[in-house]
């Protein structure tokens, strides 16, 4: 299963989801973000036909990601929201094959991670 993980500002639209990404050059199976952030999402990943998975704070809590933010330490306690997102849908062993990449707009991240399930 190939998840696309996103972190993003509040004010976040569905042309930064589509920019961020076009930029890892992946279709994914499924989205996933903060629970926080699911409602943003909701039009992108209609019109990309895919699920989304909301992430709490709790499942956050731990994960190790390649990339490491300033700003997603201090509001999510994370390297990279979009990473530990990806790898938390991604399910055990999972591992990141796209480290973050940001939107044309800088409103949003989003890396890609590859999980066993299938």
């Amino acid at each position: 299963m190939v998840i696309a993980g996103f972190g993003c500002r509040a004010d976040a639209t569905v042309a930064s989801f589509r920019s961020a990404l076009a930029a890892t050059g992946v279709r994914p199976d499924g989205l996933a973000v903060p629970e926080d952030r699911a409602a943003l999402i909701a039009g992108f990943a209609e019109g990309e036909g895919l699920s989304v998975t909301a992430i709490t704070a709790d499942q956050l809590s731990g994960i190790d990601t390649p990339t490491q933010s300033d700003l997603s330490l201090t509001h999510r306690g994370v390297g990279s929201v979009a990473e530990a997102v990806a790898l938390a849908a991604a399910g055990p062993g999972a591992r990141i094959t796209v480290t973050r990449v940001i939107s044309s707009d800088r409103m949003a991240t989003c890396a890609i991670a590859q999980g066993l399930r299938l």
